[in-house]
């Protein structure tokens, strides 16, 4: 589609402006004029530089407010300002699409939506005002804001959200495939002991240690209290509540640990392990299972989750060819 006049004659007369990380709002000519200028051309549309400043600059704080080295700071500054051009020239196409499909939205729906706003914040109308100030926005331009929000969701409906269907095979078949969601869940409530070996340790003082981890284990095997020796000798911030580590499924564990573990019972106590930690003994206080759901307990949320893949899909499918039949330049 060939670019408008309008368009040619704005090319034009504005300048582009080079330079830094990230050009500013606008520039100076020779004579002290200022001027903006165009970064993308979509279709008979553009996307200015003072648009992409405006949704730029928040995350360009956050940016600079890492602290990253200058060269990692450019290049975190200048994806941001692609993805976000990126974004804007997808809204304009949104936009001609809202157009040619004639969506219109009346300002009794906009007075609603921003009714229950007001309702959901708990805001006066002047309170929303100040909100909307702090932000640098009038209340007519908010309104603006939603109209538009109100028409692109209204296209989203129509375009792609009307074409997704979702069938009872398609939700046994999820339901099937990730037996690991809802299936019944075995967590094992676990304490443990640690006795630490000092990072530079030599073999004489890990011995020592080893020794007085024995010792403990012994006494766990004549029948003491796990939680009270736990409470005595281990050397945790656990300690005090006699080690308790809270519940745990086997993958949550690392290799080792869970080969001591899944074969005990409620009561029982593992051998003395050497991690990284230190030497530790692990006891199951509890093994709790947590009843998996049917296939029709599982029903809504597998629906909702194949839902949300197939929108991103079909939402990505749709800007794709929206993109593919229309005339964009990127001027960086």
């Amino acid at each position: 589609m060939e670019v408008s006049r309008k368009i040619g004659w704005i090319i034009l007369w504005i300048c582009l402006i080079g330079g830094t990380a990230f050009p500013a709002l606008s520039a100076e000519t020779d004579e002290g004029m200022v001027v903006d200028r165009i970064v993308a051309i979509v279709n008979d549309d553009i996307v200015t530089l003072s648009e992409v400043n405006e949704v730029f600059e928040p995350y360009a704080e956050k940016i600079r407010a890492y602290g990253y080295l200058p060269d990692k700071e450019k290049e975190m500054l200048f994806g941001a300002r692609e993805e976000i051009v990126n974004q804007l020239v997808e809204k304009k196409l949104a936009d001609q699409e809202i157009n040619k499909a004639g969506i219109v939205v009346e300002d009794g729906e906009v007075d609603s939506a921003i009714e229950r706003i007001k309702k959901r914040s708990y805001w006066t109308d002047e309170e929303l005002r100040e909100n909307l100030a702090r932000d640098g926005l009038t209340l007519e331009q908010y309104r603006l804001r939603m109209k538009k929000q109100i028409q692109r969701a209204r296209l989203l409906d129509y375009k792609v959200k009307s074409k997704i269907i979702i069938t009872n095979e398609d939700i046994s078949a999820y339901y099937q495939n990730h037996p690991e969601k809802y299936s019944g869940i075995v967590k094992y409530h676990l304490r443990n002991i640690i006795l630490q070996v000092p990072e530079y340790s030599g073999d004489e003082d890990k011995k020592a240690v080893l020794g007085r981890m024995k010792t403990i284990h012994e006494r766990l095997r004549q029948g003491e209290s796990f939680e009270m020796l736990a409470k005595m000798y281990s050397e945790s911030s656990l300690a005090q509540d006699g080690g308790d580590l809270g519940l745990f499924q086997l993958q949550d564990l690392s290799g080792p640990i869970q080969t001591a573990v899944k074969n005990l019972q409620a009561g029982q106590f593992t051998d003395i392990l050497q991690t990284d930690s230190g030497y530790q003994i692990f006891f199951v206080e509890k093994i709790v299972t947590i009843p998996g759901k049917t296939l029709e307990e599982a029903s809504p949320e597998i629906e909702e989750a194949l839902y949300s893949e197939m929108l991103d899909s079909a939402l990505k499918a749709w800007i794709d060819d929206m993109k593919k039949d229309a005339h964009i330049k990127i001027i960086f």
